[in-house]
């Protein structure tokens, strides 16, 4: 009777979440599917009965919204089929709606010219305007990434509540399998119930280098075929160096025919020579072990991007700025702004801005990296910090173009003189120029409390993954980091 139980219970469970499977992407196409008639009854209204006529004014007389009604009905399932197309209806999407908003602009924008090409193939003489279409694209890309966005709290709520969560377990005991172990326990959201670790050997299991001795043991990896029976797990999450391939072979051979889901987490290594790509020049293959980071039409449109952008931000924060200098010069005694030699693009030294946030001769007695609770902080200096607005002088560093919006932070020369040679490709962060803000910085990576060879990690990740969309969704994150951040000091 105990197996019976047993049994139906696993039934039920797997039911359970086959239902949440189903449910999320179902109530996601309902979601866009709405939000794509909404746009085009949005942009309809908008278009013929609201003060856009002024500008544009309506010279052929207002066509039956019927036509435009039946048009939506058409292209829906197009457009769905287009987001399917990207993988835009699974479970356990991005946890960022703004890594959405790309791909639902790029799809919209495809999907739009389908639309417009519809008309013409059909030849249709109901009077489509162009200016409908341009209003719907801009819609549609609005209500549909609004819809998503609520969705994605529904979902996070639901696994937050553990509903619809998966059973996962981590393989490896290492600085990365320590990451992802408390990662996962402490963020709900993502999905993942993290029921223990598996570790190499019980020897590993029981060393001083084992970084998840107080987490719970699971066994050696050679026990995996049996624990994904009894614990049910989906996943394993793997976290091991790429030297240990023997073991990743034997993990397939030992789990054949078992339905279960490997994902593996690269080290610093495997990241490198995950960039590897071959290129054929006359005939003999090459591989290229490291290329430029940017080609000349990138680096000027990021430099473009930084100057538009830059300017903007300066000009909507000046009243801030003229508030903070007062109070800078009002709290204590010396220069407003703090000017500080750090090293950049190419290792080429400049003087960074900052509002003065620290008493004047705070480094007496040498260059120190700002700690938690450091004393040497003015009245408002703390706050400065907290909220990172010491930093605004630097859009103009970028318009000078000594920085960039994004990119690694930099550093001063003493501190890379003493960290270059213990940390890991650190020099490479001077391939491209410093930034006010970086991926490692919205990824909470900051302070002394964090580690240093991972913020490298993640400067290297974002240089060899540049892009504009990139760039935006650092700067979206970099105002959730500032607002809601408890690392910054």
């Amino acid at each position: 009777m105990k197996s019976k139980s047993s049994k139906t219970s696993k039934s039920y469970k797997s039911f359970k979440s086959s239902k949440y499977e189903v449910l999320i992407p179902l109530l996601t196409i309902l979601s866009d599917a709405i939000a794509i008639f909404a746009a085009f009854e949005l942009s309809y209204y908008i278009r013929f009965f609201t003060d856009f006529q002024i500008i544009f004014p309506v010279t052929k007389g207002i066509p039956d919204i019927y036509g435009y009604n039946i048009f939506a009905v058409m292209v829906i399932p197009i457009w769905i089929i287009i987001f399917q197309t990207r993988k835009m209806y699974r479970l356990k999407r991005s946890v960022f709606v703004m890594d959405e908003l790309f791909i639902i602009t790029k799809c919209i924008s495809i999907g739009i010219l389908i639309a417009m090409s519809l008309i013409f193939i059909i030849k249709a003489e109901f009077p489509y305007s162009r200016l409908v279409f341009f209003l719907i694209w801009v819609n549609s890309i609005i209500l549909i990434t609004i819809g998503r966005y609520f969705l994605l709290k529904f979902e996070k709520n639901l696994y937050n509540k553990s509903i619809g969560v998966i059973n996962v377990s981590v393989l490896g005991n290492n600085e990365m399998a320590e990451k992802i172990y408390n990662k996962f326990t402490v963020d709900k959201f993502a999905g993942f119930n993290v029921k223990g670790y598996f570790s190499l050997s019980d020897e590993i299991f029981a060393s001083e280098k084992n970084c998840l001795k107080d987490k719970n043991h699971l066994g050696n990896y050679k026990l995996i075929p049996e624990k994904i029976k009894e614990l049910e797990l989906d996943k394993i999450l793997i976290s091991l160096p790429s030297a240990d391939h023997e073991t990743l072979y034997n993990l397939f051979k030992i789990c054949e025919g078992i339905n279960i889901e490997f994902m593996y987490a690269p080290d610093f290594i495997d990241t490198m020579t995950s960039r590897l790509r071959v290129e054929e020049v006359d005939g003999i293959p090459f591989m290229k072990l490291k290329s430029m980071p940017m080609n000349v039409w990138n680096r000027l449109s990021k430099r473009m991007f930084d100057l538009i952008v830059s300017l903007i931000l300066l000009i909507l924060l000046s009243p801030i700025m003229i508030i903070i200098a007062l109070l800078v010069k009002i709290t204590s005694k010396g220069p407003l702004f703090y000017k500080q030699e750090r090293v950049g693009l190419d290792g080429q030294k400049f003087s960074m801005l900052k509002f003065r946030s620290m008493k004047v001769n705070s480094e007496v007695q040498g260059p120190q990296m700002t700690i938690r609770d450091d004393n040497r902080y003015t009245l408002i200096g703390r706050n400065l910090r907290r909220f990172s607005l010491d930093e605004l002088p630097q859009f103009i560093n970028v318009l000078i173009g000594n920085m960039s919006i994004v990119g690694p932070r930099p550093e001063r020369e003493f501190f890379i003189n003493t960290m270059k040679d213990s940390i890991q490709r650190y020099l490479e962060r001077h391939r491209v120029k410093c930034g006010i803000t970086g991926w490692a910085q919205v990824n909470g990576l900051r302070g002394t409390d964090t580690s240093l060879q991972t913020r490298i990690d993640y400067d290297i990740y974002y240089i060899e993954n540049w892009s504009i969309a990139f760039d935006i969704k650092i700067i979206l994150k970099t105002i959730k980091e500032v607002l809601f951040s408890k690392e910054a000091f």
